[in-house]
């Protein structure tokens, strides 16, 4: 036993030696100079990219090394001075002399005096057990040439000892493994771990997303206690989740290699380090050896103003389906970053009319606190008229890729004021729930006003007996998929009033499945099968989504299918489709619907032989290997044959992460008295209405409603032009990610992804009475742009480069119902244009005497276009439809 105990002690003393590095770092010699010669590049590239195909720039050097002071009772605390000259800057890969900006140049001019003689002047390095425990420089220094000189004193830390250890050098606050071999140290730092002053922000859904790779390795030679050579290389690889090779890649090398030793200077007296720095040189002081924020004015550059003015004529109406809508779209974002209150404001009020609305998508977009603070003086709530911008600033709020805390205030003081339009009031609460959502994502679902908003729409649907004021707040619960919310909405798809139910259902269904509870199930399975009382058919088929899409067992699977041939006509043919669908489309469900359908009870011809026009469908849009994307066409009718519900959705996928594109649902009721029909059971005293809702990712919109009530219908119907109405129009922010890369070699690399659609979302119903025809539309127009752009800024030299595709297209959604007879006839088109798609590399460098050199390559391509496939029984009715022999 106590042997054990002691080798525990000594396994733990050693683990703790390695871990703490309690081992000598580098020791150097009294009264000598070491001369080294140093090299630090970086470089900006495409992921798979070569040298020469690459911008970015070389940074050559010699530095004098020599120990200034040691503390006489540890030999491994050190002062070091280093002294760099003999600097010269030349470009990272060969260039012709008409491509080469530094051709003919010097260090002096391109740095300038100042900046040169700053970074000649000695600097000290406070080194204990091989970490540095302080910097010596200047203040009054350049930021960019204190980081330079950080990035020097980077390469004395080091440690024999293998092991892990937090240091702090010029990327931060590291994790830092080290791995020791006879003479030769590496030093992988692990930069996910790094802690910085200089944080970003990305876009919180993955498929939009954009993903990093990051790697730095120091390879270090020791001879005789001291540093031989150390060799670095640090790389960071950013690409767009949707489409993998719009990357760049940063790449940073820096190697420090021993040339020669003379003799140096004495070591100077003192009883600290302290003391002896001040001794030295007053004006030194400890100025930290992480790296500092360096600030860049862009000389030249146009205001906001003169860079709104070039941009307006590509974000007004007409351009809105063109990829330069988008384009502008994201350059106008990029420049509202860098914009005042009052800036943003002369903007706002000098746009046109026309273009007004897609100037507000864009200073929304911009997520500023100048560009909030500007919209919501701008904007005047209580004015009903000015509906269009009030929701169009709603909208780009919803969509935020990072919204504060500010944000969602903002819009609840809205809430709480005087609102001139009823439609504005829905649409705020229904987008704090989207803004609940994301801020909880991000790990601030106890912010004071989240809880605040929390509270309100989590207690709303009780608080009201107003049916628009109940529904409205269900949709921002669907919004806000708190978890909370789950018994709220398992009460109301049991309600009286089908809306509610259906609201609640669809939101049900978008909950993660390992929160949908027995009791939650239980709900679900009482409404399919009408158990307390009766519902509407399309009620019941979104239970039936539910049930089916929620892990369902092997009994609920098998009453759904002992349902079939007891609903109603329609709702029989859709539930066979559904069945269908699942196992056509492998759905997760498949494996307990094959294994319930060998109960030949609940499958067999009687059931499976249901005839009607109803359907269920899924197909893929797109497969590749950075996402799918898949659709589903849903479609229910009422048994006279006018159209109950149809549902039309679009997700995209990648690395296991879902994003609910699009979904666009079209409702119907009480219109069986046009054509003198029969209402089915449970549906006898439904109000006429048809309207809208739309979810565009993952946001859920305030539906829209085409008509309501007998009266409204029937002026509709004699003035309906056969114009579908528009539900969704404007420009939105899709992937937002940046981020400042600090360097190792003390350089920082900025990276900007932006990804902007430019989008057109209509619907229509138009009944013909006369040819007893009905027409359903759904017309979705867009343009995508998407822009990656990584920049090296010393000041007195950039070099970057951007990736970009871009694209138009669009993407129809018909369906045509004849109900002179029963059967009728139905036939579902969905045709996809062909589309152009275009690719971009843009590589770029310049001086700030205006000295710069830009290569573009592309590659451009048009997609033909399609219509996608359904199931064998539509074509068949098409032809039928559309044959004017028939």
């Amino acid at each position: 036993m106590l042997t054990l105990v002691v080798f525990l002690l000594c396994t733990a003393s050693c683990l703790s030696a390695s871990t703490k590095g309690g081992g000598a770092g580098p020791r150097l010699n009294n009264d000598q100079l070491y001369k080294f010669s140093y090299t630090t590049e970086v470089l900006v590239d495409r992921a798979r990219g070569s040298k020469e195909g690459s911008t970015g720039y070389r940074i050559s050097s010699d530095v004098d090394v020599n120990l200034v002071w040691r503390d006489p009772s540890n030999k491994d605390d050190q002062l070091i001075r280093l002294a760099i000259s003999n600097v010269r800057i030349d470009p990272v890969a060969h260039r012709p002399e008409k491509k080469n900006i530094l051709h003919g140049s010097t260090a002096e001019s391109i740095m300038g005096k100042s900046k040169l003689s700053a970074m000649t002047k000695p600097f000290l390095v406070h080194l204990k057990n091989g970490k540095a425990k302080a910097f010596y420089s200047y203040w009054a220094e350049p930021a960019i040439i204190k980081n330079l000189k950080r990035g020097v004193a980077s390469l004395l830390q080091v440690q024999p000892n293998t092991g892990k250890v937090v240091e702090n050098d010029v990327s931060g606050r590291c994790t830092i493994e080290y791995k020791g071999v006879k003479g030769q140290v590496t030093r992988t730092k692990l930069l996910d771990t790094c802690k910085t002053a200089e944080t970003g922000f990305t876009t919180h859904s993955q498929v939009l997303g954009v993903s990093k790779k990051a790697s730095s390795v120091t390879v270090f030679t020791l001879e005789d206690g001291f540093i031989k050579s150390a060799v670095a290389e640090e790389t960071h690889t950013l690409s767009v989740n949707a489409r993998r090779s719009t990357a760049a890649k940063v790449v940073s090398r820096q190697t420090f290699t021993l040339v020669g030793k003379e003799a140096g200077p004495a070591e100077a007296a003192g009883k600290d380090v302290a003391g002896v720095v001040k001794s030295l040189d007053a004006k030194l002081a400890a100025v930290g050896i992480m790296a500092e924020k360096v600030k860049y004015q862009c000389k030249g550059c146009p205001s906001l103003f003169e860079h709104w003015q070039a941009q307006e004529k590509q974000l007004e109406p007409a351009n809105l389906s063109k990829v330069t809508a988008p384009r502008s779209f994201l350059a106008l974002i990029q420049s509202l970053r860098k914009a005042s209150k009052d800036e943003v404001l002369k903007v706002l009020k000098s746009a046109s009319k026309t273009a007004l609305p897609q100037v507000v998508d864009a200073v929304t977009s911009s997520q500023t606190a100048a560009s909030l603070d500007a919209m919501l003086e701008f904007l005047n709530f209580t004015d009903a008229k000015g509906l269009v911008l009030q929701e169009r600033f709603l909208y780009a709020c919803g969509f935020a890729s990072h919204p504060t805390e500010q944000m969602l205030k903002s819009l609840l003081d809205i809430s709480k004021g005087k609102i001139g339009s009823t439609d504005i009031k829905e649409s705020v609460v229904i987008i704090m729930g989207a803004l609940v959502h994301k801020l909880c994502q991000k790990g601030g679902c106890d912010l004071p006003t989240v809880v605040q908003v929390k509270k309100m729409i989590l207690e709303g649907p009780d608080s009201t007996q107003v049916e628009a004021d109940v529904q409205m707040y269900l949709l921002a619960l669907k919004n806000s998929l708190l978890p909370e919310a789950i018994p709220i909405l398992t009460k109301y798809a049991e309600s009286e009033v089908g809306a509610y139910c259906t609201i609640a259902l669809t939101a049900l269904q978008r909950y993660d499945i390992g929160l949908i509870t027995d009791e939650v199930k239980h709900t679900v399975n009482r409404v399919y099968h009408q158990n307390r009382r009766i519902y509407e058919k399309n009620v019941r088929a979104a239970a039936a989504d539910v049930i089916l899409s929620s892990n369902p067992s092997y009994m609920e699977v098998k009453n759904v299918l002992l349902s079939i041939g007891s609903l109603p006509h329609e709702m029989n043919k859709y539930m066979l489709s559904k069945i269908q669908d699942i196992l056509h489309f492998e759905m997760p469900a498949s494996k307990v619907v094959r294994k319930a359908m060998k109960d030949m009870i609940s499958h067999n011809y009687d059931r499976f032989s249901k005839v009607g026009s109803s359907s269920a469908y899924s197909g893929f849009m797109a497969q590749s290997a950075d996402v799918t994307s898949t659709y589903s066409l849903d479609i229910l009718y009422s048994g006279s044959g006018i159209l109950r519900r149809s549902n039309m959705n679009i997700f995209g996928a990648s690395k296991g992460a879902v994003l609910h594109g699009l979904q666009v649902a079209i409702e119907a009721q009480g219109l069986e008295s046009l054509i003198a029909a029969t209402p089915d059971e449970g549906e006898e005293d439904l109000e006429s209405f048809a309207g809208m809702s739309a979810l565009l990712f993952d946001v859920q919109l305030r539906p829209v409603t085409f008509f309501k009530g007998y009266s409204d219908l029937m002026s509709k119907m004699f003035s309906m032009s056969g114009e579908p109405m528009n539900v969704v129009k404007g420009l939105i922010l899709l992937t937002d990610h940046s981020e400042v890369i600090q360097l190792q070699s003390g350089l920082k690399a900025s990276a900007e992804f932006q990804g902007g659609l430019a989008i057109d979302i209509s619907g229509g119903m138009e009944i013909s009475l006369w040819y007893r025809e009905s027409k359903t539309s759904v017309n979705n127009r867009g343009a995508l742009v998407v822009t990656g752009n990584v920049t090296i800024d010393m000041d007195f030299v950039r070099a970057g480069m951007e990736v970009s595709f871009e694209t138009e297209a669009s993407l129809d959604f018909i369906t045509t119902v004849q109900f002179s007879e029963y059967p009728f006839l139905v036939c579902m088109q969905m045709d996809k244009a062909t589309f152009p798609f275009s690719e971009y590399l843009t590589t770029y460098e310049s001086l700030p005497s205006g000295k710069s050199v830009v290569s573009r390559k592309g590659r451009k391509q048009l997609v033909p276009g399609s219509e996608f496939p359904l199931h064998q029984e539509n074509s068949n009715m098409c032809k039928r439809v559309f044959d004017s022999s028939w």
